[in-house]
C-alpha cells in the first residue's frame, strides 16, 4: 500500500548504509535494519561504538579511529556520526550506495535540534558525499515506537520519495510516537523554532567542587503555520527539505550598503 494512493515508481531494491548517533547497539538503528531487510534491501550498518548525541558535525582528528566488525555488514567506529559515514563510504563498503539513512534517533530532531544533532549531521556529511540522504527520528526519548517510524520508512522508499532528493538537499523526517493506524498522513514542512531554558545546571561535588551539567528544561516550541512540531504534534510524518546554504541571501544588499558607506568615509 502506497502513504500516496497509486505508487508512481517501480519497486527497487537498493543498498543502504545506516549510522546514527544513539550506537550500533541501539534499538531504532536495528528495528530499521530488520525492516528494510525484510523489504529486499541490503543493509549495511556502519555507527558508532557508543553514544554520541548532540555532537553536531565533528569529526575525529589528531588521534586514531577504530573500527570493529562486528558480523557481516555491520561495523562500530569508536568515533563520531560523521566520521562513520566517511569511513564507511571511503574505506569499508566496497560497493556503491545508494542511499544513507541516520537513525531512528531517539528523540526528535525538530527546529533548532538540527544544529546539535549528529543523527542530521551524518545525513548530511552524506549529502556533502553526494548520497541521498535521510535523518529519521521518533519524538519522545523511552518506549519508542521505532515499528511505526521503521514501517513509514520502508513505505517512504517503496513510494520513490528518495528518487526526487536532488543535489546538495536531504530529508529531515520526524514521526510521531503513536501507532502505525494512528498516523493521519505526511506533511512537507518548514523547519520550525525550539527554544531551551534552564539550560546550564549548577552542582557541587561532596568535596564542594563546582560542577555544571548541560541539558536544560523541554524547549518550548512556536507552532508555526506548516513547521515540523506542528505536523508531529497533530499526529502527521513531517517531511523537511535541508539543504546546507548558511547565506541570509536578503541581508546581502543591507551590508553591502553598509560596507560602500563606510569606504566612502
Amino acid at each position: 500500500m502506497s502513504l500516496f494512493g497509486a505508487a508512481f515508481f517501480l519497486r527497487q531494491f537498493m543498498k543502504i548504509l545506516l549510522t546514527n548517533d544513539d550506537g550500533y547497539q541501539a534499538v531504532g538503528i536495528n528495528i530499521l535494519a530488520k525492516y528494510l531487510r525484510e523489504a529486499g534491501h541490503k543493509v549495511y550498518i556502519v555507527a558508532p561504538k557508543h553514544e554520541q548525541s548532540a555532537g553536531s558535525h565533528a569529526i575525529t582528528v589528531n588521534k586514531p579511529v577504530f573500527t570493529e566488525r562486528i558480523k557481516e555488514n555491520i561495523w562500530s567506529v569508536d568515533a563520531k556520526p560523521v566520521d562513520c559515514v566517511f569511513i564507511a563510504l571511503e574505506k569499508l563498503i566496497d560497493e556503491d550506495i545508494d542511499l544513507v539513512l541516520s537513525g531512528i534517533n531517539s528523540g526528535q530532531n525538530m527546529g533548532e535540534d538540527l544544529l546539535y544533532s549528529g543523527t542530521v549531521a551524518a545525513a548530511a556529511e552524506a549529502m556533502l558525499y553526494g548520497k541521498k540522504a535521510v535523518a529519521l527520528s521518533i519524538e519522545n526519548y523511552e518506549n519508542q515506537k521505532f515499528e511505526t517510524a521503521a514501517y513509514f520508512t520502508v513505505k517512504l522508499i517503496e513510494d520513490g520519495i528518495v528518487d526526487l532528493i536532488g543535489e546538495k538537499e536531504m530529508l529531515n523526517i520526524n514521526f510521531p510516537d503513536v501507532e502505525i493506524d494512528q498516523i493521519k498522513g505526511v506533511k512537507i514542512t518548514k523547519t520550525g523554532h525550539r527554544e531551551y531554558s534552564n539550560f546550564v545546571h549548577e552542582q557541587y561535588t561532596p568535596s564542594g567542587k563546582k560542577v555544571f551539567w548541560v541539558g536544560g528544561n523541554s524547549p518550548e516550541t512556536c507552532n508555526s503555520e506548516n513547521s515540523d512540531y506542528l505536523a508531529v504534534s497533530e499526529r502527521f510524518i513531517s517531511i523537511t527539505p535541508v539543504y546546507p546554504d548558511f547565506t541570509k541571501k536578503e541581508s546581502i544588499k543591507k551590508f553591502k550598503k553598509f560596507i560602500e558607506i563606510k569606504g566612502r568615509q
